[in-house]
């Protein structure tokens, strides 16, 4: 039930207005609302920008709609409280049109500006830039004073410079600096507002607008071209611990193995086993689950790389063929295995929210945290394994057999276990990858296969046996991936590379990083 006269205020006075004849009343109570600063008000004028604000026949009243079946239900438009139901004919609708819209829109946002929600004041922010007036810079003045959220003060910081470079009157001087605030922001919305003022010949801002725009592009540019290489980082950061186990298998102990690939599903499915014994026990601890899959996919790899080596590999040394079909048969073998017992659809692997999200900068560029995370966790265990190999009595004895087995046996080293350690250190790092590619791919018994192909690229264009060349391989093919596909497609882009690591072994047959020495000419 709305108030009587006697209790009427200017909130009150307005809504009733709204059910003005004329669209020239209606502006004017729009606007009175937005005097008021009453935060009732912007339910109110989101049931009319939606077509849910009627007048009751009876009495005139004005009140929000929700639709029941046949009828509507009734809200009171000053109380906000239901007032029953009633039959669409004894309703007349408020009608707007395009122009009321837009101010609708502009005191929504000078209402919605000063509310505890940064969302709602981000979306305040953004539609006051569209509707620049003279009042929102008083506005945004005022909540910019009591800001303390970094984004919305940009947004708001946003709005304000496009209200001081659009509304007419205000000082050359100050629309110059405002013009300097939104070169900061190269996104479509602040393009459209310069290009519209580089058109208007008789403004004496539009040279300084156009020149805004040519910076903007710079700009746009300069971070299109960061979004690649963090993209190509990504893709590189992924290749590289694919490829680090095959750098140790196939580079250190020249065995070409097929099943690498497997070795990293292996690793993916200890993941998601892992974390089904998390949400089953320990749900609590469900974000430190990755801290647990890691050590148990390299565990699990490790073994199987053991495993091969022992029953398989160490009767096929020396011969590249035989291990070649060998190993891609154990790779069909392990595939049909896992279809078995896990199906042939994808299985769900979480993330856990300390890697969920991103960082966007204000000029659009977005860096995921599962994509940082997997970065820097491909550079630690890259430097983990130069740490095996560099100063650890194993990593001395894997390059002593390596380099001269016979030499490395006579002097009481068991060449053996060597091999089966240095294959099986191998296959874990494999089944790390699968930790890592769990995150942003799908989990499937075809995983390997995708990254099988490029792991041999990356060793072999970097060098075969050298680690640091894996690494230098593996981040530049990635760049260059990245920087072609919006040119040539993600297809023809990886043959153009593949072709081109082609032509670049015939002239650098032992890749990037060759390895030199004694050892390597015998």
């Amino acid at each position: 039930m709305s108030l009587g006269p006697a209790f009427a205020g200017p909130f009150e006075d307005a809504i009733t207005a709204l059910g003005g004849k004329s669209f020239n009343a209606r502006m004017a109570a729009v606007e009175a609302l937005g005097e008021t600063g009453d935060p009732r008000a912007v339910p109110v004028l989101n049931a009319l920008m939606d077509g849910e604000l009627y007048t009751r026949k009876d009495d005139k009243s004005v009140v929000l709609t929700r639709p029941s079946g046949k009828v509507f239900i009734l809200t009171d438009a000053v109380t906000g409280q239901e007032i029953g139901e009633a039959a669409k004919k004894d309703l007349t609708k408020i009608k707007v049109n395009n122009r009321m819209r837009g101010l609708i829109r502009g005191v929504l946002g000078s209402l919605t500006l000063l509310s505890p929600d940064p969302e709602a004041r981000m979306e305040a922010a953004d539609s006051l830039f569209k509707t620049p007036s003279d009042d929102s810079i008083a506005l945004l003045d005022k909540a910019l004073a009591r800001e303390a959220d970094a984004a919305v003060k940009a947004r708001m910081e946003r709005a304000r410079a496009a209200a001081t470079v659009s509304v007419p009157g205000q000082d050359l001087a100050a629309r110059r600096a405002a013009l300097e605030v939104l070169e900061e922001y190269p996104d479509p919305d602040v393009q459209g507002l310069l290009t519209r003022l580089a058109g208007k010949a008789d403004d004496e801002l539009a040279a300084d607008a156009a020149g805004a725009l040519k910076t903007i592009e710079r700009r746009q540019a300069f971070w299109h071209a960061a979004g690649a290489v963090f993209q190509g980082l990504s893709l590189g950061s992924v290749l590289l611990l694919a490829a680090i186990g095959l750098a140790i298998t196939f580079g250190v102990m020249g065995v070409i193995n097929m099943a690498h690939g497997e070795l990293v599903m292996l690793g993916a499915y200890t993941t998601f086993m892992v974390q089904e014994g998390f949400r089953a026990w320990a749900p609590g601890w469900f974000d430190y689950s990755l801290f647990v899959a890691v050590p148990a996919a390299f565990l699990v790899a490790g073994a199987f790389g053991v495993a091969m080596e022992r029953g398989v590999i160490r009767f096929l040394y020396g011969r590249p063929l035989e291990t070649l079909l060998a190993t891609w048969g154990i790779s069909l073998i392990l595939q049909q295995l896992v279809r078995t017992i896990f199906g042939p659809t994808n299985r769900d692997v979480g993330t856990p929210d300390w890697m969920s999200g991103a960082y966007e900068t204000a000029a659009g560029l977005v860096l995921t945290y599962n994509r940082i995370t997997i970065i820097a966790f491909s550079l630690m265990v890259i430097a983990a394994i130069a740490v095996v190999l560099r100063k650890t009595s194993f990593g001395l004895q894997m390059r002593a057999v390596t380099q001269n087995r016979r030499m490395a046996g006579s002097m009481g080293i068991r060449t053996g276990w060597v091999d089966a350690m240095t294959f099986g250190l191998g296959a874990g790092i494999a089944g790390v990858a699968g930790v890592a590619l769990s995150q942003i791919d799908n989990v499937s018994p075809n995983l390997g296969q995708a990254y099988i192909i490029d792991s041999f690229m990356v060793v072999v264009f970097g060098g075969v046996g050298n680690l640091w060349g894996t690494l230098v391989g593996a981040f530049s093919l990635g760049i260059v991936n990245k920087f072609l596909e919006p040119y040539a497609g993600a297809v023809l882009a990886k043959i153009l590379v593949l072709v081109a690591i082609i032509l670049f072994i015939q002239k650098r047959p032992r890749g990037l990083f060759a390895l030199k020495g004694r050892a390597v000419e015998a």
